[in-house]
């Protein structure tokens, strides 16, 4: 069998060319009884958003900025999460309580130093986001004073990893309900998941 490969035409990359991303939408019109995956940001199926440790804050913020999201994942270059940073963090007291402690001006901070640290960031189980409703996802948010949570499950190698994130602005937008997480808080989520407050 006699066959030809014919040669591709080439061309230059034009400057300012970006890359495709996965293009993941959550469904609009979700109710309280639907399943709580469907507010959950997948992330088997979109990007998860991170940032170094010794990034400036101000990166952190366009960095949310352009990706339309209001929290990252602060990575080190293994890609094991050192902890988050979130909206709030970088806009809120957070930054004020940091500057009249250690001195210093807005421009010199760095995300490791307003991040929640990993040891900090309390997780729902993948399992029980599965069995659970929006509503019940709502007011576990609620309960922990949270704009956000992260969703974890365990590898084929028993290690643990984050599976999703659920994020009050995408429910609220979801919904068309509003949530405001900041009038219940101090609760966590292990006395959440045993019925206790």
């Amino acid at each position: 069998m006699n066959t030809t490969n014919r040669v591709l035409e080439k061309q230059l990359l034009d400057s300012e060319t970006t890359y495709l991303k996965p293009v993941y939408s959550l469904r609009d019109n979700i109710s309280l009884s639907d399943p709580a995956t469907d507010v959950m940001t997948d992330l088997t199926k979109a990007s998860a958003q991170t940032v170094n440790p010794c990034a400036l804050l101000k990166e952190a913020t366009e960095r949310m900025i352009a990706s339309n999201v209001r929290l990252l994942f602060v990575v080190n270059q293994h890609h094991h999460i050192m902890g988050i940073i979130t909206s709030r963090d970088v806009e809120g007291e957070r930054v004020m309580n940091h500057l009249s402690n250690a001195g210093g001006n807005r421009d010199e901070i760095m995300v490791r130093d307003l991040m929640t640290p990993q040891f900090k960031v309390e997780v729902l189980s993948m399992e029980d986001v599965r069995g659970a409703s929006v509503g019940d996802i709502i007011a576990t948010l609620k309960r922990m004073g949270r704009q956000h949570a992260l969703v974890s499950e365990t590898d084929e190698n028993g290690r643990q990893v984050i599976r999703g994130v659920l994020s009050t602005t995408s429910i609220a937008r979801q919904t068309g309900i509003e949530i405001d997480t900041s009038d219940v808080a101090g609760g966590n989520i292990a006395n959440l998941q045993s019925g206790r407050s």
